[in-house]
């Protein structure tokens, strides 16, 4: 299925706090899929995020603006996955998976997006196997307690996570 003037749309929706080199690898593949790829930043009720949802938009414009990747573009958003997805005329929702704990919860999200829309196709890419383990969440508590973070994340984006821990402070005895 194609929209917009016959192009394959797909997004890429996530919090990206922050954005990841798990993430990265996403965008690189999901946008030899489709035509046009647009990473949804969003907002979570359930996260604490770590930067504000400017922050985070301008943080993945950058990192994708690295990536060199001419058919990806990044959107805010703050609504309901599918009707930002129809909003921007995607026929497809990119999602990265890293363990089975992932697929279990993605699995009942693509069922609950088929119910909305049932012509928005949902597409699994497995994490690579050497940044498989990385989570943003993960990313965050290791820089709160004062570790390195740096296999995790590009320079840019450490440099970021790191002087917003020294605004918030460092977390335990490291």
């Amino acid at each position: 299925m194609t929209y917009a003037g016959g192009e394959r749309i797909g997004v890429y929706p996530g919090t990206f706090d922050p954005i990841t080199l798990g993430h990265a690898d996403i965008i690189r593949r999901g946008a030899k899929l489709v035509d046009k790829l647009i990473i949804g930043v969003t907002t979570n009720p359930s996260k604490s995020p770590l930067f504000t949802p400017e922050e985070r938009i301008a943080m993945v414009e950058r990192e994708v603006g690295f990536l060199g990747i001419d058919n990806v573009s990044v959107v805010g958003f703050n609504a309901l996955l599918m009707r930002f997805a129809e909003r921007q005329g995607a026929s497809v929702i990119v999602r990265g998976l890293r363990a089975v704990a992932d697929f279990e919860y993605e699995y009942q999200m693509a069922g609950m997006n088929q119910q909305l829309n049932s012509g928005i196709e949902t597409v699994f890419l497995m994490a690579d196997v050497s940044l498989q383990p990385i989570a943003s969440k993960l990313v965050k508590e290791i820089a709160l307690f004062g570790g390195d973070i740096a296999a995790f994340v590009s320079p840019t984006v450490c440099e970021d996570v790191l002087a917003r821990i020294d605004k918030v402070g460092r977390l335990g005895d490291y």
